[in-house]
């Protein structure tokens, strides 16, 4: 009753036309939860005022770009806007001298930005990789794989629009509204290059930076005892990761300080959406109770079991105190706004709303200082971007989140990057800044906002609303595991593979489930998120697996951080000293986390990450949490028969193997062998490493230059090694010998799918030189074919000896392997008859 007396009302103010053309409207946004509320909000008022012509993904904030623009897709099929264009990524940089080239990504912030997609990540650190964190995000939290359905539309290397592209576009073709709901990263790149077309940018409406908020989580309660500490409680920011270093910034302005400066500085009228309005404005159990009632279109269903399971997975079960209405708040008071145009003041139904000066401080005094931390000044000459000399931007710039400048003992930090501070003089703009939420007017409604009713009446309109949901799509589609009778049956050796889900990895997954179980029984999958894809790729895994009938293979999650990388003192987050090797777009993170546009090709898996709490109670499957690799290798362990022993395959950084050797000395009586793929043998410096991101380091190999302390450990253990280093891998440089091998071999869905797979690993290696490096992924399949001890796969032959005792130890620096004794095997040479 609640939701039909309020839906007429949203009707007729929704149904409120301006005459002439709609509001054309741009979103950039990082695809956090809150973030598709706010496009799902758009997408359901009437097209004649509000027509959302393009999505732009912010790509270094909360999602990671691969998982992000799929769900876009999906979200936009499901709505039945398949033509809003989306766009993502980008191949450009930013040369040495501040020259901006075309079509920059936004993977990394401004101030990282050289001419690739590799980088530091300077701010994102201060975002959890895993649970709670980008993982949940990328996932929603295991929901999305299950409700929203799938469209013709998907990434496609080389063929994704980027979001300069549509950027460009959208606002060259005539006058348009920019939504900002994530970090500034994309809008600033593209003002920088085409400040010609400024003059189309009607506004910019952007969530983000707090004024003079104060942060109401992490608050000791009344009558606490005294060993209660107050977190970030009262903090103008909500970097709950890093108040003891910056207690001053916004997630978003945090991102890219500079970008933000950017933007507020560049002359377009700006309206923001600060925690000042969105800390007024918490979720709370009435609100969530009510739409738990109020769930009749797709989208209101998605937004609801969302922050349902939001609720059930948040850190300490905290989500009353700490979330808060962001993105979708922005939306309705911007679009409220719009809806009064005429009235400069900002008159709208949800936020009280004032004109304050401020600023976006991207640097910290003393100004004018070298100490290593700006790269926009130190050792130049001639700051980049032409920056002043002694300027605002000069200062000590964050360099992470225990950056020691910024710390102070037994007190806050006091650093002040992306700070939204407010301040008269020249530095100053005047910004139109929402204060706060406006109360309900009904004083006798449940739900004490006024934007609370007007979110849940405009999700539920029945105007402009979702088609249809997975199930609907295929109304014969069943959760169905598929798993081989195995009894009976003589089972090979135990196997265990570990891989870190590149391209490589998937092909040689692929063989291993070909060879008859009487060879190998594969016992499970160790999945390691710290190499060349993003965690949220195991559900990736899933369907293959699914694809092949086996359902039956477990598998687990690694760790999120190479060793000594996640931090001391929030374990969720941590640095990227040896991930920041990895390219964040094309031939890197975003073509492994989709599998180069092939992911979705594959059959959905009723399997698939889930939150720790979120899993739908409702499911006949209740495996209500997502296995941890040592948590697996605990029960293939107790599994064994006895007498029996497993044989471990890694095709990553040995990351799980190192927590396995650390976490039981006796686990080498129960492990027969290990066979490694990775290291780069150096024999007189001849032969070069293939970390061709960090040029300094020219021996490396990326699987021990990923986590080197891992490697150090495994080396340093008792267990029996087979090393198929760099030097063998790189044999297998035979893209067409192999391609037309295949295309003789029997017509298997798994055949074609690995022919489709390595044919658009060879063109784009042949098209663009982003892809230079795919023949390292073919050399992954070798370790597979060792284990199987099948060498004659491709006529390919091994000579396999053993090294003894050629000096003393075995060393690792920087990733370098550097052998000294060993008594491991290793593979000699191999060709191809």
């Amino acid at each position: 009753m609640l939701l039909r007396g309020f839906l007429l009302v949203a009707v007729v103010v929704i149904g409120i036309v301006e005459a002439g053309r709609p509001h054309r409207i741009l979103v950039d946004t990082d695809l956090d939860t809150d973030d598709f509320f706010a496009l799902l909000y758009l997408l359901k008022l009437n097209r004649s005022e509000f027509d959302l012509q393009a999505v732009t993904i912010n790509a270094n904030a909360w999602s990671n770009a691969g998982h992000a623009v799929n769900q876009i897709y999906d979200i936009l099929y499901m709505m039945g806007r398949d033509d809003i264009a989306v766009g993502v990524g980008g191949e450009g940089g930013i040369l040495e001298d501040g020259n901006v080239l075309p079509d920059v990504g936004g993977y990394l912030p401004l101030i990282e930005q050289g001419t690739g997609t590799a980088g530091y990540c300077r701010y994102r650190q201060a975002i959890p990789v895993g649970r709670g964190g980008r993982l949940d995000t990328d996932t929603n939290y295991g929901f999305r794989k299950s409700f929203l359905p799938q469209g013709r539309r998907k990434y496609i290397p080389l063929r994704q629009p980027t979001v300069q592209q549509v950027m460009i576009d959208k606002i060259s073709a005539g006058p348009i509204t920019v939504f900002l709901i994530g970090a500034h990263t994309n809008f600033a790149i593209f003002l920088m290059q085409n400040p010609h077309l400024k003059k189309n940018i009607n506004h910019v409406y952007i969530m983000g930076g707090g004024v003079r908020s104060k942060n109401p989580s992490g608050c000791c309660p009344k009558n606490a005892s005294s060993c209660c500490q107050q977190q970030p409680c009262g903090d103008r920011g909500n970097l709950f990761t890093g108040y003891t270093s910056n207690p001053y910034a916004e997630f978003n302005f945090f991102g890219d300080p500079f970008a933000a400066y950017q933007v507020i500085h560049s002359g377009i009228p700006v309206t923001l959406i600060p925690l000042d309005a969105t800390n007024t404005i918490p979720l709370n159990k009435k609100f969530l109770k009510v739409f738990e009632q109020s769930q009749h279109t797709y989208e209101a269903r998605y937004c609801f079991m969302t922050l349902k399971m939001a609720r059930d997975s948040w850190f300490h079960r905290q989500l009353y105190t700490s979330y808060f209405m962001w993105d979708s708040f922005t939306s309705a008071v911007a679009t409220s706004i719009i809806h009064n145009f005429d009235d400069h003041s900002g008159r709208n139904k949800f936020a009280e709303m004032e004109f304050i000066n401020l600023t976006v401080i991207t640097s910290n005094k003393p100004y004018g200082i070298s100490d290593g931390s700006n790269p926009f000044f130190d050792g130049r000459k001639t700051p980049k971007f032409n920056l002043k000399i002694g300027g605002v931007h000069s200062g000590h710039v964050q360099t992470g989140l225990r950056d020691p400048f910024c710390l102070v003992k037994n007190g806050k930090g006091r650093c002040k990057d992306g700070y939204t501070m407010e301040l008269n003089g020249p530095e100053a703009v005047t910004v139109l800044v929402a204060t706060k939420a406006k109360p309900s007017h009904d004083g006798d409604s449940s739900l004490n906002r006024e934007f609370f009713k007007n979110f849940l009446n405009v999700l539920n309109l029945p105007q402009q609303t979702g088609r249809f949901n997975l199930t609907t799509q295929f109304p014969y589609y069943k959760e169905i595991l598929y798993k081989p009778d195995l009894r009976g049956k003589q089972l090979g050796k135990n196997v265990l593979f570990d891989m870190d889900m590149s391209a490589g990895d998937f092909l040689a997954l692929l063989y291993l489930l070909k060879v008859p179980v009487d060879v190998i029984n594969l016992k499970a999958i160790l999945v390691s998120p710290t190499g060349w894809a993003n965690a949220a790729t195991i559900d990736v895994v899933y369907d293959l697996l699914h694809m092949m009938g086996r359902d039956d293979i477990p598998v687990g999650l690694g760790d999120l951080f190479a060793m000594d990388q996640s931090d001391s003192v929030f374990a969720a987050v941590g640095n990227c000293k040896y991930a920041k090797s990895i390219p964040h777009g094309s031939g890197g993170f975003l073509d492994s986390d989709t599998l180069y546009g092939f992911a979705r090709d594959l059959p959905r898996s009723p399997r698939r990450y889930t939150a720790e709490f979120g899993a739908p109670q409702n499911t006949e499957y209740q495996e209500i949490r997502q296995p941890l690799a040592l948590e697996l290798w605990e029960s293939v362990l107790k599994s064994l028969e006895p007498g029996s022993k497993v044989n471990i395959l890694t095709n990553g950084p040995l990351t799980n193997l190192a927590k396995i050797v650390l976490s039981d000395k006796n686990m080498s009586s129960l492990i027969q062998d290990v066979y490694i793929m990775g290291g780069h043998i150096n024999y007189e410096d001849t032969y070069k490493g293939n970390v061709f991101t960090i040029p300094s380091n020219e021996y490396a190999e990326f699987n021990m230059f990923l986590d080197p302390l891992a490697a150090k450990a495994v080396f340093g253990s008792r267990l029996n090694i087979t090393l198929i280093p760099l030097g063998i891998q790189d044999k297998v440089d035979l893209f067409p010998e192999i391609l037309d091998t295949l295309r003789l071999t029997k017509k298997t869905p798994e055949a074609l799918f690995a022919r489709r797979l390595l044919s658009r690993l060879h063109h784009l290696q042949q098209k663009h030189h982003r892809y230079h490096h795919m023949d390292m992924f073919l050399g992954e399949i070798l370790g597979a074919v060792v284990l199987a001890g099948d060498h004659s796969v491709m006529n390919l032959s091994f000579q396999v000896q053993p090294i003894k005792e050629l000096v003393l130890c075995v060393q690792l620096q920087k990733g370098i392997l550097y052998v000294r004794s060993l008594e491991w095997q290793i593979p000699l040479d191999s060709g191809f008859g």
